[in-house]
């Protein structure tokens, strides 16, 4: 079974406190997480107010679906995450 990973980094210009960081970056694990073909944590940065790192795991049966579900992921996130993404990631298993 291909498995694919997806990590972002993320900035967030401005942001003052960890409380202020969760309510811009909220809803992430949430959001993707209610697949079953989806694992979501914050993989990184988890103390620093102003930059978060995200990892998203993809499993199915094809390896085009999975590369599918992991550009719609990160197109989605494009448009719905108050913060910049400086880093992106991608590995096959």
């Amino acid at each position: 079974m291909p498995i694919g990973i997806l990590t972002l980094t993320f900035s967030l210009p401005g942001c003052r406190s960890l409380k202020e960081k969760r309510m811009r970056m909220g809803g992430l694990h949430e959001r993707f997480g209610r697949s079953p073909a989806v694992a979501v944590c914050e993989s990184g940065e988890r103390n620093r107010h102003d930059a978060s790192e995200w990892t998203f795991v993809v499993v199915g049966l094809k390896r085009q679906e999975i590369e599918s579900e992991i550009s719609q992921i990160e197109d989605k996130i494009q448009q719905v995450v108050e913060a910049r993404i400086v880093d992106v990631r991608r590995e096959s298993i």
